[in-house]
C-alpha cells in the first residue's frame, strides 16, 4: 500500500476511508471556507477562532485530569496578511483561546459535544437577542442553544479566579445545576481593539418561545421595570413586577424540592467565594398560547417563511421555533416529533412543566443569571451609599454575600404556589 506521502493513488484510499468518520463532521469540514460570513469582523474571528480551536483540541488527547496549570492556560494565533477568506476575514487579527482543556471537560460535563459546539457557533452567524440590548454582544448562536456574551477584562479576571472552584463545584453536582453553564471564553482581536466572549448554554429553550421574564434578587428596592422596558417585545420584569402581578410557579412538590436543593447548593458556593448581586432568571412559555399562535401561523401560512440567513423562523411568529438544523439540538429531530410545550431535558437542561393540577399549561426556565460579581470595595462603598440613602433596614441590594444569599433564598421559596 502506498505511503501517505506519496501521491497519486495514495490520495484514493483517503477517500474511500472518508465515510467511516461521523456525516456531520464530514459535511461540515466541506464547509470550512464558507461558514465565516459575518458582517461584523469580530463575530467572523470568533467563528474562525473557535473552529480552528476545536479542530486543534479533536487531535489533542483528552486528559486523566486537569492539573493547576490548566486553569491559567491559554493558546494564541495571531493572523497577519493572510489571503484566506478575505472577503470574510479581516487581513490582520488574533484570536486567544483561555483555558481549553478546563472548558474542554466543561462541555463534556454537561452533555456538549465539541463538535455539536462547534457546529452550533460556526455554522452560521450568532444573532443578536430579540429585545436589542445595547451594550455590548449579547447574541444567541443560530440553532439557539448557547449564548454568546462580551464581557469585560475585569470579568475575564474573575472568571479566573472562579474556575477552579467552579469546575469543583460542576464535578461534585454531576453537572446539577442552576449556575450558567460556562462552555469556552475568548478573546478576539481586530483592528487593535480586544473583545472579551464567554459562551454558555441558553437557560431558554431553543424550540419554546418565552412569553413572560423575571429577573428577580429578593429585594424591593428599585427592583421594577422601566416604563422604556415594559413597552420592549419581551420585557425583563422584576421583583416589584412578580408581587403585582402576583405571578407564581406551579410545579410539582418534587419539582420544587429539586430546583430549591440545586438552589441552596449553589447559593451556598456562592456565598463561600464572596458573590453576590447574582439574579434568579425564570422565563416562562404559556402552553396555550404557543398553540393560537401556532395555528395563527399555520392559517397565515403566505407570511414569509424563515429567514435562510439564519435558519429560523422568527421567535415572535408562533410558539416555536421550527427546523432547528445541525448543531446541539440537532439529533433532536431525527428522533422524534416534539409536541406543544414538551422539550428535550437533556437540552433544555433549566426547563420545569407545571404541575398536573396547575392553573395554566406552562413551561418555566429556571437558572442563576451574573454570578461573577464578587464583594469588594466597590460593592462595599455602593453598599455604604444606599444605606445612608434608604436606611439601615431598607432592602436593598447590595448587602453582605450571606446576607444577600440568606434574602435571596428566603424570596425564591415564596415565588411557589
Amino acid at each position: 500500500m502506498a505511503s501517505v506521502g506519496s501521491s497519486g493513488s495514495a490520495s484514493s484510499p483517503m477517500v474511500i476511508l472518508a465515510p467511516k468518520t461521523k456525516t456531520k463532521k464530514k459535511h461540515f469540514v466541506q464547509q470550512k471556507v464558507e461558514v465565516f460570513r459575518a458582517s461584523d469582523p469580530v463575530l467572523s474571528v470568533l467563528m474562525w477562532g473557535v473552529n480552528h480551536s476545536i479542530n486543534d483540541l479533536s487531535q489533542v488527547p483528552v486528559p486523566v485530569m486537569l492539573l493547576p496549570d490548566d486553569f491559567k492556560a491559554n493558546t494564541k494565533i495571531k493572523v497577519t496578511n493572510h489571503l484566506f477568506n478575505k472577503e470574510n476575514l479581516p487581513g490582520h487579527f488574533k484570536f486567544k483561546e483561555y483555558c481549553p482543556q478546563v472548558f474542554r471537560n466543561l462541555r463534556e460535563r454537561f452533555g456538549i459535544e465539541d463538535l455539536d459546539y462547534q457546529v452550533s457557533l460556526v455554522r452560521s452567524p450568532p444573532v443578536r437577542g430579540g429585545d436589542g440590548q445595547g451594550e455590548g454582544l449579547l447574541m444567541t448562536s443560530y440553532d439557539r442553544t448557547l449564548v454568546v456574551k462580551q464581557i469585560s477584562s475585569e470579568e475575564v479576571e474573575d472568571m479566573h479566579n472562579l474556575l477552579s472552584e467552579y469546575h469543583q463545584h460542576i464535578v461534585t453536582c454531576h453537572g446539577s445545576t442552576l449556575l450558567p453553564q460556562f462552555l469556552g471564553m475568548y478573546r478576539v482581536t481586530v483592528d487593535s481593539e480586544d473583545t472579551y466572549i464567554i459562551v454558555m448554554r441558553n437557560m431558554f429553550s431553543h424550540r419554546l418561545v418565552v412569553h413572560t421574564k423575571y429577573d428577580l434578587k429578593g429585594s424591593l428596592v428599585s427592583r421594577e421595570a422601566s416604563d422604556k422596558e415594559k413597552v420592549k417585545e419581551l420585557p425583563t420584569y422584576k421583583d416589584v413586577d412578580f408581587r403585582n402581578n402576583m405571578q407564581k410557579v406551579y410545579v410539582s412538590e418534587e419539582e420544587k424540592d429539586c430546583i430549591m436543593e440545586k438552589l441552596n447548593r449553589d447559593v451556598e458556593f456562592l456565598v463561600k467565594l464572596r458573590i453576590m448581586d447574582y439574579s434568579l432568571l425564570l422565563g416562562i412559555h404559556d402552553v396555550a398560547r404557543a398553540e393560537r399562535e401556532e395555528e395563527e401561523l399555520e392559517e397565515g401560512s403566505y407570511e414569509e417563511e424563515a429567514d435562510p440567513e439564519n435558519g429560523l423562523a422568527p421567535a415572535s411568529h408562533g410558539g416555536l421555533v421550527r427546523d432547528v438544523p445541525d448543531g446541539i439540538a440537532g439529533y433532536l429531530n431525527s428522533y422524534r416529533p416534539l409536541g406543544p410545550g414538551e422539550f428535550e431535558p437533556y437540552v433544555d437542561m433549566y426547563a420545569v412543566k407545571s404541575a398536573p393540577n396547575a392553573p395554566q399549561r406552562e413551561v418555566y426556565f429556571i437558572g442563576l443569571i451574573d454570578v461573577l460579581t464578587q464583594y469588594d470595595t466597590k460593592k462595599k462603598a455602593a453598599h455604604a451609599a444606599k444605606t445612608v440613602k434608604h436606611g439601615a433596614g431598607a432592602e436593598i441590594s447590595t448587602v453582605h454575600p450571606e446576607q444577600y444569599a440568606k434574602r435571596f433564598r428566603e424570596f425564591i421559596a415564596t415565588i411557589f404556589a
